[in-house]
């Protein structure tokens, strides 16, 4: 019995919820500040206009739904590079998010920065106003030109609720796959 009081209040200790407290009919925030999402937004798939290597005007599409019960609006979303040979940059300036889907878009929505830090490779959006709870969004991220080296390409994605102390809640992997689509065409040998 004593195990399990010691043992109960090891875990409240750690995770913090001696303090949790309900801001609104589902948000999450413990004593610390730390505000999570009651429900997390899902990362409903990833695309590119162009997956061909060396091409130059793609926008890659990263789709998130933010579920009705979320608790708190999505206030940031990071993208992180996690796998392939090329480092690949985007021209921020050109970047936009928008309601919808890459192939229903809605309407274009606020971003209050855009930056990206090169040595993580992590793109940052932060929106401006927060995305309501209960819409589906996509971020369109444009390449300075698509990756020279074939193979697939890994962005982890992680969203933020609204509050100056938020938790990421990592959402998965969005895939992108390159190929050298004219390469054997020209080659007799397939090089």
């Amino acid at each position: 019995m004593r195990v399990a009081v010691i043992w109960g209040i090891a875990i409240a200790t750690i995770f913090g919820f001696a303090g949790y407290t309900d801001k609104s009919s589902s948000a999450i925030q413990l004593q610390d500040g730390t505000v999570y999402f009651a429900s997390p937004p899902r990362l409903v798939g990833a695309s590119t206009t162009f997956n061909e290597v060396y091409v130059w005007g793609a926008t890659y599409y990263f789709t998130l739904s933010l579920p009705e019960n979320a608790g708190e609006p999505l206030q940031k979303v990071t993208i992180n590079q996690r796998e392939g040979v090329d480092d690949i940059r985007f021209d921020l300036q050109k970047s936009f998010a928008f309601e919808g889907t890459s192939s229903h878009e809605g309407q274009k929505l606020g971003l209050k920065e855009a930056n990206s830090e090169r040595k993580t490779q992590t793109v940052t959006l932060t929106f401006d106003p927060p995305v309501a709870p209960g819409k589906t969004i996509t971020i369109a991220l444009q390449p300075q030109q698509n990756p020279s080296v074939s193979g697939v390409y890994l962005f982890g994605v992680t969203a933020f609720p609204a509050g100056e102390k938020s938790h990421g809640q990592f959402l998965g992997f969005g895939r992108l796959h390159f190929y050298n689509h004219g390469h054997s065409i020209f080659s007799p040998f397939g090089w």
